[in-house]
């Protein structure tokens, strides 16, 4: 029964938008370690090809056989045509967007641009070439500031910044199409705050610029590429002052990516529905400052700074849900998200590129 599953995988083809990028890479290589087909489309705004080569070489043969790359802007309907033409897509992945909230309040119009008009043409190109079954990379913004916690999948959705809104617009937009025309099956999946590695320690976070999120951020003060990490908002009313989030293990995303598939696969009336993806635990900044620290055996040099327009002071998941209906929980802990985050830094202190 089991092979014939596997068989049955190894006719499916995934197209996964953004998969250069840090979440993407991790879940491409959990597909080929399944057995299925992967094409990959990616405008390296926020990534690099070597990443997507990494991948390939992690996955073995699958990885020669099975993955397909593709440079392209999902902005550009000439790029999405020729994807789309070459390959019969079973489904979509979703991540393709830009993602860090102080940016999206400096340059809303780039986030409105990017997130927004991307996903519209390729809902257009996969209703055209009839690929109906789309798992969405949505996040935990869309709580913006949750009056109870954990948040829970029916709470009132409410952005408190542009990136947050053009996540929140999106899933509106998913369900509206999924009404229009029930043939499509959509899992918004709500990310909390994705960390860590591959074990391996050949593919983790590699941002351009300087880091917007927690993890590479301290990862970068610890190999010394940035002096000192800057933690926003330090008289939250939390047990240390700090935010508090709900981190998340990368490996664990990116299965919780396997299993919406899953279920979209198994499930006609899936509808458009949304699951969350946390651990269900609050972790304050300054816990995760010391777990790495733990980790790494390296100090980290803080700066205590205001807080950052726009952040929520706690935000943790309800994961039952996703547990119940997905079969999906996550299994990692923050001492080994710290772990291969550490082990992904010290083998690659400047991420894919070479020292300068």
């Amino acid at each position: 029964m089991a092979s014939e599953a596997k068989q049955q995988q190894q006719q499916q083809s995934i197209l996964v938008t953004g998969g250069a990028g840090f979440i993407g890479t991790h879940t491409v290589l959990q597909l080929l370690n399944e057995g299925f087909r992967v094409s990959i489309i990616d405008n390296l705004d926020n990534s690099v090809e070597e990443a997507v080569d990494r991948v390939r070489d992690l996955a073995g043969s699958n990885g020669s056989r099975n993955l397909q790359f593709h440079l392209g802007d999902l902005r550009n309907k000439d790029d999405l045509e020729k994807v789309f033409s070459q390959t019969r897509f079973d489904a979509v992945i979703h991540f393709a967007g830009l993602k860090a909230v102080g940016e999206s309040v400096a340059k809303p119009w780039l986030y409105y641009s990017n997130n927004l008009i991307g996903t519209l043409n390729l809902l257009e190109f996969m209703g055209k070439y009839g690929c109906k079954k789309m798992v969405f990379s949505s996040s935990a913004t869309v709580y913006g500031q949750p009056e109870t916690i954990p948040c829970v999948e029916n709470f009132q959705l409410k952005a408190m910044n542009p990136y947050g809104r053009t996540k929140l617009f999106l899933e509106e937009i998913a369900r509206d199409v999924q009404k229009a025309d029930p043939d499509w099956r959509i899992i918004l999946l709500r990310y909390f705050n994705p960390v860590g590695a591959h074990p391996s320690g050949q593919i983790g976070e590699d941002p351009k610029g300087i880091p917007n999120n927690l993890m590479p951020y301290i990862q970068q003060v610890a190999v010394g590429r940035l002096p000192e990490l800057n933690v926003f908002g330090h008289d939250y009313p939390t047990k240390d002052g700090s935010a508090i989030r709900d981190y998340i293990h990368v490996i664990d995303l990116a299965d919780g990516h396997i299993a919406a598939l899953r279920k979209i696969f198994a499930t006609d009336d899936i509808g458009c529905t949304a699951y969350n993806l946390g651990t269900g635990h609050g972790t304050s900044v300054l816990e995760m400052v010391a777990a790495f620290e733990k980790a790494s055996g390296k100090q980290i040099p803080i700066r205590l700074c205001p807080r950052r327009p726009g952040d929520a002071t706690a935000v943790f998941a309800s994961t039952e849900k996703a547990q119940k209906e997905l079969g999906w929980k996550a299994k990692y802990g923050i001492e080994e998200m710290c772990r291969d985050q550490w082990n992904w830094a010290s083998k690659n202190p400047w991420g894919y590129r070479p020292q300068p």
